[in-house]
């Protein structure tokens, strides 16, 4: 793995991480009233263009973070519909 590898797989972790807390305080408190619908579909489908954009461009890095990323956007989305 080269400089230009790692230091993708260090953006994409930093990245994808800053969606756990907001995951965990929505499902210890089943509380979405401040997530925004609107802001959460257009992440997510976001997301998942970048998840097709790196499997076109079949890099590692891009493809984890956003598969990870994704999974977490969407677990907040569907709180979002049980508790909103």
């Amino acid at each position: 793995m080269n400089w230009i590898d790692v230091l993708g797989m260090v953006a994409a972790t930093l990245s994808t991480l800053s969606f756990l807390p907001q995951v965990i305080k929505v499902w210890q408190t089943r509380s979405t009233k401040d997530l925004s619908t609107i802001t959460l579909v257009s992440l997510n489908l976001g997301i998942f263009l970048w998840l097709v954009y790196g499997f076109l461009i079949q890099k590692a890095p891009v493809i984890i973070a956003n598969a990870i990323t994704l999974i977490l956007t969407l677990t907040m989305l569907f709180l979002k519909r049980k508790y909103g």
